[in-house]
């Protein structure tokens, strides 16, 4: 675990400082400095431009990741990876016709419920188009063991480009269409940052020869989009939805909420860029019992991490909402469902990885696929009759049904599960700890509040981790920084 826990510990690092920023930017910036409407239309295109990603970068970061390390001659290698380089164009350069001949259509259609949203359909295509080439250029470097600079591009930059945006527009130095206008082009810069990174580690050589086990790339690349979409559309589906069935400033409102509950996903985020390349390296060499111990680590330690955050979110939420603007605190369930819901994923460990750079892919793709049209329907039929409460039950049933459905798969044909009698440790002490604390209060500033009790919280907890010894890793690091 030695290159996982270092270059973890670095994203993690990267990714909490872009969370960081982007919490300014959600909670404090955009809810001041523009109007909800405009706010959920930029929520909007962001979601619907992830969602298009998948099928724009046709599954190729994904299949650099699990082919690269097959590849062992120079020529063969540079023959695959320009094969990734022009794979994509099979969708861009379609879409992009259609886009042009049908794009009165196309907005119509998406504005139903929002006339806004159709002077903007263009910005929802390139910002898809430039997230799929940084998905490819950041899987190049994955597979070289470079994570951590594409962690930087993929966490902090387009946050802090968007701040900068916002301070713009609140000297008035824009307009808002125009700060829409610097959102897209944040992310092509960032795309664009990311190729030269990504050549400067291992620069392409065009190559057109016949690629070897062609037809297994290119089988896997088709499915895989699949794969991504379904666990795209589990994400933002709901915020695409919202957006067609009530007023989007109810956007802005479940964003906020959504953000907030994301930031427990952020070390199971971290820790998958570098355990992705590693599991696909072991499962191309047989390499089992190594796969079956990094399952075991990689779950444990993501749930004790994600665990003190969950506790810190849940149980400083109600001071939270009392220090952003009044409309934007109805998301309370929001929190506490997703909340659970990112708990679940990083109790997962590197489950996705495994699945993903298998051979048994194409029966989980199955399970996706059902789960993405029992997500659509689910939210069909609770936002109208809850709204983003709604949106919140909806996701929260299906990903967890998603996420069983993984782990008894890769139970059965593995014949390996994540879980140990630390895992059960782990659980009881975050119950014990929601039910010790969610009710105390103290009677000062909210920032005040969240911020003694954040200590407290953290304090007991990461005692009880090291003093139960739950984890070798953490209690490693717990040495190594606080001298014990």
């Amino acid at each position: 675990m030695g290159i996982v826990l270092s270059q973890s510990f670095k994203n993690t690092i990267w990714t909490y400082v872009g969370f960081a920023i982007g919490a300014i930017n959600t909670l404090f910036l955009y809810t001041n400095f523009i109007s909800p409407e405009y706010y959920g239309l930029v929520t909007f295109i962001l979601s619907t431009a992830y969602i298009m990603m998948p099928l724009m970068a046709f599954g190729v970061h994904n299949t650099i990741i699990k082919f690269y390390s097959s590849y062992k001659t120079k020529n063969s290698l540079n023959s695959f990876l320009t094969l990734m380089l022009l794979l994509p164009l099979i969708v861009i350069i379609p879409f992009t016709v259609i886009g042009y001949l049908s794009y009165d259509a196309i907005g119509e259609l998406l504005s139903q419920k929002n006339t806004i949203v159709k002077d903007y359909v263009w910005h929802i295509f390139v910002v898809a188009i430039s997230l799929a080439y940084f998905e490819i250029f950041y899987a190049w470097s994955k597979v070289q063991m470079q994570t951590v600079f594409g962690n930087f591009m993929k966490e902090v930059f387009h946050r802090a480009g968007v701040m900068i945006l916002l301070f713009c527009v609140y000297k008035m130095w824009l307009t808002v269409e125009e700060f829409i206008i610097g959102v897209v082009l944040v992310y092509v810069l960032r795309t664009v940052i990311m190729k030269l990174y990504a050549y400067s580690i291992h620069l392409p050589i065009i190559r057109f020869k016949r690629v070897p086990n062609l037809k297994p790339v290119l089988k896997y690349s088709t499915l895989i989009i699949i794969a991504g979409s379904v666990a795209v559309l589990l994400l933002d589906i709901d915020k695409f939805m919202l957006g067609e069935y009530i007023e989007i400033e109810n956007v802005a409102y479940y964003g906020v909420a959504i953000y907030i509950a994301t930031v427990i996903g952020v070390p199971s985020r971290s820790m998958y860029q570098i355990t992705n390349p590693i599991t696909a390296e072991y499962l191309n060499e047989g390499k089992i019992n190594d796969l079956k111990d990094l399952y075991k680590k990689s779950s444990l330690n993501l749930f004790i991490i994600s665990g003190l955050i969950f506790l810190l979110i849940i149980l400083n939420i109600n001071e939270l909402y009392k220090i952003i603007p009044q409309e934007f605190s109805g998301g309370l369930l929001v929190v506490f469902l997703i909340g659970l819901v990112k708990l679940y994923d990083n109790l997962l460990g590197n489950n996705n990885a495994i699945l993903f750079n298998s051979n048994y892919y194409r029966i989980v793709l199955v399970f996706g696929v059902l789960l993405a049209i029992l997500t659509v329907i689910l939210n069909m039929v609770f936002i109208p009759m809850y709204g983003i409460n709604g949106a919140a039950f909806a996701t929260f049933i299906a990903v967890v049904l998603y996420n069983t459905s993984k782990l008894i798969f890769v139970n059965n044909k593995f014949e390996m599960h994540p879980f140990t009698s630390d895992t059960a440790k782990t659980f009881v002490l975050i119950l014990v700890l929601i039910a010790a604390f969610y009710f105390w209060e103290f009677s000062f500033h909210p920032l005040v509040n969240i911020t003694l009790k954040s200590i407290i919280v953290s304090l007991l907890y990461i005692i009880s981790v090291y003093a139960f010894k739950l984890s070798d890793d953490i209690s490693k690091v717990v040495k190594k920084y606080l001298k014990l």
